[in-house]
């Protein structure tokens, strides 16, 4: 569903996609949706380091995390400022990861692609399931999924009570997180409260309505921005150590609210004629308050003085998606159709406050000094309203003959976007864009799929370019795509190679001088090649596995000097490999064991590539035991507690990855 819109097999959609499925997420146990995203080609998670506000993640060079994220299949783009998202990965069912421009089915996005997050709702049979597990750092949590048809009373009864029996249209389920406890920074919590209800309605075979809803909270603080050198290389007086905290606690903190309501709706009108209405809307407000790292003092390490700014945001983001869908299967003689009209709209509004001052307090890095209050920050830079609305025509045919299978697809955008400025001009403009993608593939006998496809990609931005003092131009993408898919006959599993060229323009870059604006630079290419294997090999032993390659560059540029570059915090190369073993009969039937090992290459920490944040490899280990109803189970990242820097996104701005961290959890079903 996420590759086309209509239950279509991946052999037969010519372009990438990787699942992370139920059992991948239980096995691995990640913390977070950037955590299971680590063993997928062509997605390198966690640049940010160990940041636990949001999740982040870039599809083949290029940032997703915000405009390239959708839930159930609608957008939940955090476009500009800092009301962003992050869902509780208890409540997913499973994550789709769709490389490369994909505008033309969701309006808008990352050229390097999306990723799905598809929430867990009613199940056809009872479900009960608590669980609850604690890591190293002393965070806790307890989680619960309740779910099944709706018990209804019946008043048939011969005694004087009513009986209870199951409903045969109407099913429910509730989810919920609760999550408290220390990071491997100090003074940093990793606190998160979630709840998520939906109900299914069936009246018949051919309708279904459901319903989903969440609340959540979340409460942390950020990824101090430390110094290049002192991390990544010695300092005069060593390393910083990885548990500093480099902001204050009186004044540091970061709260997030989120709340939804959707539902998705399905009705057959015949056996060739299906409608969909998937409608949702959405609330976030995030507040935060720290003191960033800046740099040493006057430039100089052997101080150990951190320079820091004091900075605040206040953003509040309300979104509206409603996607209507119209599915057409028929017959031209021996070619089989399956058509797709549809028409969805976005109403986005941020309202957005951020504010700052140079007059912070240095922190001393090897001996750090506490408790001096900062206040609200003395500059107002950005205090202003939001407003875009967007609506899309699309329209796609599945067109099959034997076994080849053609998609071809078109869309056309309109968008507004209205910016009411509080502090300074207000602006507004507006944009039309066509988008397109043609795909080919071909299934042989023996298994294998070879496809080529071509797409491009259309994305309205929000925010204003701090050079012209006018409102971002909309980014385009372009991307050809050539590959092979194989699926070995009596073997439960896939392979696939891809090839990819991919260009983005009108890319948003952040000034050196000033990470509180961005401008626009002129174009970045990125082509490669993508390898994964997927399988069930035996039924006690299952295997991931990637590889990605690619080249990522600076094609185009106002700054001459920076073309032929690679961007910051922006790895090139990633290999990943997972494989569980769980034995299914004997004395130790139910007792298993996994472990995966990560590579990541280099990246840069400034513009001209002079800075290289060193490539690292890291280790994973699960140990778990079922018996009856009951699971135990020992997960371990970073399992040499190897001390890394995950990124760097300035000379000035660079992070520390996860150290170890096992996490012991029991759970119960039933």
């Amino acid at each position: 569903m996420t590759g086309t819109k209509t239950n279509t097999r991946i052999m037969e959609t010519p372009q990438s996609i990787s699942v992370i499925g139920a059992d991948q997420i239980r096995d691995q146990k990640p913390a977070s949706v950037a955590e299971a995203l680590r063993y997928t080609p062509g997605v390198a998670a966690q640049f940010f380091g160990a940041d636990t506000r949001n999740d982040w993640f870039q599809i083949r060079g290029f940032n997703a995390q915000d405009v390239g994220l959708l839930m159930d299949g609608l957008p939940l783009p955090a476009a500009f400022g800092f009301a962003t998202w992050k869902l509780p990965i208890n409540g997913l069912e499973r994550i789709d990861i769709l490389r490369g421009p994909s505008a033309v089915l969701y309006g808008g996005g990352s050229p390097g692609g999306f990723v799905n997050l598809i929430s867990k709702t009613p199940p056809n049979q009872p479900l009960n399931y608590v669980e609850t597990g604690v890591n190293s750092f002393g965070n806790a949590y307890f989680t619960f999924d309740f779910g099944g048809p709706v018990a209804i009373k019946s008043s048939q009864s011969d005694d004087l009570f009513y009986k209870a029996k199951q409903s045969n249209d109407l099913y429910y389920r509730m989810t919920g997180t609760v999550k408290n406890g220390g990071t491997q920074t100090d003074f940093t919590n990793d606190n998160s409260y979630s709840f998520s209800p939906s109900v299914r309605y069936r009246p018949d075979l051919d309708t279904s309505l459901t319903i989903i809803a969440l609340a959540q909270k979340d409460q942390t603080r950020g990824q101090g921005f430390l110094p290049y050198v002192g991390t990544v290389t010695n300092a005069p007086f060593g390393k910083i150590g990885t548990s500093l905290f480099a902001s204050d606690p009186r004044d540091d903190y970061f709260k997030r609210e989120t709340e939804m309501l959707g539902y998705q709706f399905e009705k057959s009108i015949n056996e060739s004629v299906t409608f969909r209405q998937n409608a949702r809307i959405s609330h976030d407000e995030v507040e935060f308050q720290t003191l960033l790292g800046n740099g040493y003092v006057n430039g100089n390490p052997s101080t150990a003085m951190l320079s820091r700014f004091n900075d605040f945001a206040r953003d509040n983001a309300t979104q509206g998606n409603i996607d209507n869908q119209l599915e057409y299967r028929f017959n031209t003689g021996p070619v089989q159709h399956t058509a797709l009209f549809g028409v969805d709209y976005k109403h986005y509004y941020l309202a957005d406050l951020q504010a700052f001052d140079f007059g912070t307090p240095a922190l001393n890095l090897v001996n750090p000094v506490y408790g001096v209050f900062q206040g609200f920050p003395g500059t107002v830079f950005q205090n202003q309203n939001f407003t875009q609305q967007q609506t899309g025509v699309y329209m796609q045919d599945q067109i099959k003959l034997g076994r080849l299978t053609v998609v071809a697809s078109g869309r056309n955008d309109w968008v507004n976007l209205n910016d009411n400025n509080l502090i300074g001009a207000s602006l507004s403009r507006d944009d039309s864009k066509s988008t397109g993608r043609i795909g080919v593939i071909y299934n042989t006998p023996i298994g294998l799929a070879p496809y080529a496809s071509y797409a491009t990609s259309f994305n309205p931005l929000v925010g204003t370019n701090f050079q012209t003092g006018q409102l971002f131009l909309p980014e385009t993408g372009q991307q050809g795509e050539v590959g092979v898919k194989f699926e070995p006959a009596g073997f439960n599993g896939h392979f696939t190679a891809a090839l990819f060229d991919l260009k983005r323009q009108n890319v948003l870059t952040a000034n050196p001088a000033n990470i509180t604006q961005a401008f626009q630079t002129g174009e970045v290419t990125s082509r490669g090649v993508e390898l994964e294997a997927v399988g069930n090999v035996t039924p006690e032993l299952k295997l991931v596995a990637s590889f990605t390659d690619f080249r990522i560059f600076d094609s185009k540029d106002v700054v001459p000097a920076l073309v032929g570059t690679v961007p910051t915090n922006t790895p090139s190369e990633m290999a990943s490999a997972w494989a569980d073993y769980t034995i299914q009969n004997g004395r130790l039937a139910g007792f298993g064991f996994g472990g995966g090992v990560r590579y990541v290459g280099i990246s840069y920490a400034d513009q001209a590539n002079t800075l290289v944040v060193p490539s690292f490899v890291l280790g994973d280990l699960a140990l778990h035991y079922q018996v009856a109803n009951w699971r135990f189970a020992l997960n371990i990242t970073n399992i040499a507690d190897h001390i890394y820097v995950g990124g760097c996104s300035s000379a000035t701005a660079c992070f520390y990855g996860d150290r170890r961290r096992e996490t012991a959890s029991v759970s119960y079903k039933w």
